[in-house]
């Protein structure tokens, strides 16, 4: 069982598939990092200053400022400002994941198709199937190969 398991780890898939998933780890902190820090402050200038990270709704009687001040109380809120962020963070992931996909696939050769073994007819120069014995194209019985 433990030869099985090292056979598993050392193959070739696992250990790719592990290097993208470290990979794809690293870029999302650069992502969240490039929506947090470079992307929502502009955004929220435009939207007559709005901090989206204080977005929140006070599920409490009490009145708060801030969310870290209405955590720091320990009321319950609904942080949509935060959920908002991390909505963007996943779409700008998504659409750099299909610029990426769409790039790899344009320089992948494309399959051959398989090709079905075809003789030509004698009398009609056509492409027939190996194992016909009459042309369907001109009806002639053929011989055997």
């Amino acid at each position: 069982m433990v030869k099985e398991f090292k056979e598993f780890i050392t193959r070739g898939n696992v250990l790719d598939m592990a290097i993208g998933l470290v990979l794809a780890l690293a870029f999302g902190k650069i992502v969240t990092s490039f929506v947090g820090d470079l992307l929502m402050p502009p955004i929220g200038l435009v939207l007559s200053r709005v901090d989206f990270s204080n977005l929140f709704i006070n599920l409490g009687g009490q009145h708060f400022d801030t969310l870290s001040a209405a955590k720091a109380a320990g009321a319950a809120t609904i942080n949509y400002g935060a959920f908002l962020t991390t909505v963007i963070d996943f779409l700008i992931v998504a659409f750099v994941m299909f610029l990426l996909v769409k790039q790899v696939n344009r320089f992948k050769a494309p399959a051959a198709a398989p090709v079905a073994p075809t003789r030509d007819c004698p009398y009609c120069l056509s492409a027939i199937s190996m194992k016909a014995t009459r042309c369907g194209f001109c009806t002639s019985q053929l011989s055997a190969l």
